[in-house]
């Protein structure tokens, strides 16, 4: 009695392997266009930087002459010097630290009390709270009844009205909310089950679980308030609680004019733009040294999800 062996048809293992390779090509293909396209980025991102870093380490000459692209001509640290010896940025500096830290922690309490209520199904009325919090992102009542309000409560050329109005953003809030939402709810039951209040689930269970979207938001608040002049602009008499930004404002409006440059001691017009240039990166780079701390939490924050068990 004869068996029949089967062969392996080799057509399709043929036909599979040359699949394989196509799908390889186009997967490597997907890959170097990906990276041509943040290279780009990076370089229109990073090359208006490295010029205004140029420009403040360059010689005067070479300004007024417009001859500085990429690289300082005639390295010259005068911008610098000015700018850190000058007692008005120091305390501008060491006040919009102060208040970056205060507003990003008070926000980020904000935000989280307003979210954690939201997400529970028992919550009376949480339909009409989420409408009516909705309705406040579409819909501003203006610049003057602002004003008009600030006055009225006391707070004009107050350091308090710089923290008070903006402490919660309705966008970020939503973003809270709906990564509470994705918190398994039986993480929750088992903590009832266990006797746990609502501070305690809040602070034992959802905080350590949202710590990439609490990274997220930590950074939007401290680079909108680090970068926010217009309230300080607004409602601020007092120039001791000028945020940088507002001072670098006022200072670039008056190097604008010749005769001010002069009465503030600028010898040429090139060292009123190495000074612009030095102002800029001095207000700029603080906040951009954050990121790397932050960036574990955002590459977690991208992979939350991804794995399903």
């Amino acid at each position: 009695m004869s068996i029949a062996v089967a062969k392996r048809p080799e057509k399709v293992d043929e036909t599979q392997e040359v699949s394989r390779m196509v799908r390889s090509s186009q997967t490597r293909a997907g890959d170097i266009f990906f990276v041509v396209v943040c290279v780009l980025i990076g370089i229109i991102c990073l090359v208006p930087m490295i010029n205004l870093l140029a420009r403040s380490l360059s010689a005067s000459d070479a300004l007024v002459k417009h001859e500085v692209y990429l690289w300082p001509k005639g390295l010259n640290f005068d911008a610098y010097t000015t700018v850190l010896s000058d007692i008005k940025y120091i305390k501008s500096f060491g006040w919009t630290v102060i208040l970056t830290f205060i507003c990003t922690f008070l926000s980020l309490a904000m935000t989280v009390i307003c979210a954690y209520p939201l997400t529970f199904s028992k919550l009376k009325g949480r339909s009409i709270f989420n409408i009516i919090i909705t309705i406040t992102m579409f819909f501003n009542a203006g610049t003057i009844p602002n004003y008009l309000l600030m006055k009225d409560l006391n707070l004009l050329d107050n350091p308090l009205v710089l923290i008070i109005p903006g402490v919660l953003s309705i966008y970020n809030m939503i973003i809270m909310r709906s990564f509470f939402y994705g918190i398994p709810e039986s993480l929750r039951e088992s903590a009832e089950i266990d006797g746990a209040s609502y501070f305690r689930i809040l602070w034992s269970i959802y905080l350590p679980l949202s710590k990439p979207v609490l990274a997220t938001l930590a950074l939007f608040y401290a680079v909108g308030r680090w970068n926010g002049y217009s309230d300080a602009l607004m409602y601020m008499k007092n120039k001791d609680f000028y945020p940088l930004q507002l001072l670098l404002y006022n200072i670039l409006n008056n190097m604008n004019s010749v005769e001010v440059a002069t009465q503030e001691g600028f010898s040429s017009p090139g060292l009123s733009e190495a000074l612009k240039a030095a102002t800029v990166m001095f207000s700029t780079i603080p906040i951009l040294c954050i990121y790397p701390f932050l960036q574990k939490y955002f590459i977690h924050g991208v992979t939350v999800g991804a794995v399903k068990e």
